[in-house]
């Protein structure tokens, strides 16, 4: 059963939502995709969703919370390709998950990319290309002889308890500047 993408959401309503309303969107939006995977696995449970998601990836399907994560910074930012692209890719994690040895399977393996391809009628991409600047900010700024490189807060505090990171072009050890970029 080959289907088409889920019906589009409109640009301009999907743009001119205040973050609680894109929230409740998106939950709206895992709904639809939920429903969609229904009509090839009716036993298919609901997931719960959070956005509490960090870093870099969009999303996460997360079968031993039992349920979804987002990223609500990358959904700000990405809203239709959120939309389009994220949350289905999600929701095909999650019904593979529930298929017989579905956790057995590779996650981007064939069962996955036929759920993409098949059920929600999208190129079965495995990664993003959004820009993760405003989502994994890197504000501790680190020194070497030939450049300047910057960290995350999980990365400095590494260093604060003793790890030691080298640069990968002069191979000198990297050196806290003592101050946070803004």
């Amino acid at each position: 059963m080959k289907t088409s993408p889920l019906p589009p959401w409109p640009r301009d309503e999907l743009m001119s939502r205040s973050h609680d309303a894109l929230l409740q969107a998106a939950q709206e939006r895992v709904a639809q995709a939920l429903a969609r995977c229904r009509e090839v696995y009716p036993a298919l449970p609901a997931p719960k969703v959070w956005f509490d998601l960090k870093g870099a990836s969009a999303g996460q399907a997360h079968l031993g919370r039992g349920g979804l994560r987002f990223n609500p910074v990358l959904l700000k930012d990405n809203r239709q390709a959120f939309f389009d692209e994220v949350i289905p890719h999600e929701m095909a994690h999650w019904l593979v998950f529930h298929l017989a040895n579905g956790t057995r399977l590779k996650p981007h393996g064939r069962e996955w990319q036929s759920v993409m391809r098949n059920l929600f009628g999208l190129v079965p991409r495995v990664t993003h290309r959004f820009d993760i600047q405003r989502s994994q900010p890197r504000p501790y700024r680190y020194e070497c002889g030939c450049q300047v490189h910057h960290f995350t807060a999980r990365r400095h505090a590494l260093v604060v308890k003793g790890r030691r990171y080298r640069c990968r072009h002069c191979d000198q050890t990297l050196v806290y500047s003592a101050f946070k970029n803004l």
